[in-house]
């Protein structure tokens, strides 16, 4: 399929710049001897689960329906993690997953007997935080996410084999580094007692610039010094700029400012836009007045704050242009909503110059949710 017979709106997913990223992960576990495994909450596109998992070696899932979804498409180890587990799913969790990792020590209690034969752990909370704090930062006052120092012993650590900590977003890797450091001082008196620890997700390994060689050394610190096996679970480092949105404008409307209406939605169809906030990078346009004509760029929504940003361009927009995002694989496909009856976008896999529609979505998908 050309480009221009892609329908509007619709995330593109290159296959080439996903291969990309996934070629850095591999070489960080081929010099490391680390595992590195997808994180699917960032991305769970099934229909690329072969390739991915030609290069990493498993999965971390959030609950019992990501745990399915990579026994049935992923080879390799399936981990997960919530900070609680129902007594309706723990089973099948369990008998989908090698790897369970437990919040509290009130819930390793519960379910430990239930997971015969899996390798638990434990997830603790550095209370390091390396982000300045928002709703992003698992190391915040009042955290619910993990098990402090004081609330750790050695009598907990029975039948645990692994430690889990997840405290980064999108962070470079002098934060893993500190972090690492911070478990160290705090936790170090039991990694004679367990076999594996996993750093979480966060690391923004495949952006331009980041320390790969940091990473490595504090990797290999970890298993040089005392002998674990670690791992850690990438979500956006694994599709980071592999994704584009492509959108149309609807219309141009004056208020104040140009503000183009666009068949996307952030509210709808890239919710971290609001969520974060977060601008996503737009090709061929510029910051507001960088560039001859700015437009305020929005949605077909009724919601008035479902705005994505302010751009400029060198030339006027017009109904029908195209419009294209990037960075738009990650966390969109995994919490893209039908608000306000919004279709939701077509799932494209470019490769090379070809493109190939993967799923498509029309009434009966937002009818079944409600």
């Amino acid at each position: 399929m050309e480009f221009s017979l892609v329908p509007s709106p619709a995330y593109i997913v290159d296959e080439d710049l996903l291969t990309r990223n996934l070629e850095i992960l591999a070489g960080v576990e081929e010099r490391t001897g680390c595992r590195i495994l997808l994180a699917q909450k960032a991305f769970s596109s099934y229909a690329f689960y072969p390739l991915i998992s030609k290069y990493l070696s498993g999965t971390t899932s959030s609950g019992l329906f990501e745990a399915r979804l990579a026994a049935e498409h992923f080879p390799g180890e399936r981990h997960v993690y919530a900070p609680a587990y129902t007594d309706a799913e723990f089973d099948e969790v369990a008998a989908l997953c090698d790897h369970i990792v437990f919040n509290s020590n009130a819930q390793k209690e519960k379910f430990a007997k239930r997971a015969a034969g899996r390798s638990l752990g434990l997830r603790i909370n550095p209370e390091f935080s390396t982000q300045g704090g928002g709703i992003y930062d698992p190391c915040a006052p009042k955290s619910r996410l993990g098990i402090t120092r004081e609330n750790l012993s050695d009598e907990c650590l029975d039948g645990v084999e692994g430690l889990h900590f997840h405290t980064l977003c999108e962070q470079g890797a002098d934060a893993a580094a500190a972090t690492v450091a911070a478990v160290e001082k705090k936790f170090g008196e039991f990694f004679a007692k367990i076999k594996w620890i996993n750093l979480g997700g966060g690391h923004h390994i495949t952006k331009p610039g980041y320390d790969v060689g940091l990473l490595e050394r504090v990797i290999k610190g970890l298993r040089d010094k005392y002998g674990l096996d670690v791992y850690l679970e990438p979500g956006e480092a694994v599709a980071l700029n592999a994704g584009f949105l492509k959108c149309t404008v609807l219309e141009i409307v004056q208020n104040g400012a140009d503000i183009a209406i666009l068949d996307a939605s952030a509210e709808c169809h890239m919710p971290d836009v609001l969520e974060m906030p977060y601008r996503p990078p737009l090709e061929g346009a510029g910051e507001i007045g960088e560039k001859a004509h700015t437009y305020r760029l929005s949605s077909r929504s009724c919601l008035a704050g479902d705005v994505i940003g302010d751009y400029s361009f060198d030339r006027p927009l017009k109904p029908g242009d195209t419009l294209m995002f990037s960075d738009m694989a990650i966390y969109t496909m995994v919490k893209n909503n039908t608000f306000n009856g919004m279709p939701l976008p077509t799932i494209v896999r470019k490769k090379g110059d070809d493109y190939d529609v993967l799923k498509t979505f029309g009434y009966e998908d937002f009818k079944r949710r409600l």
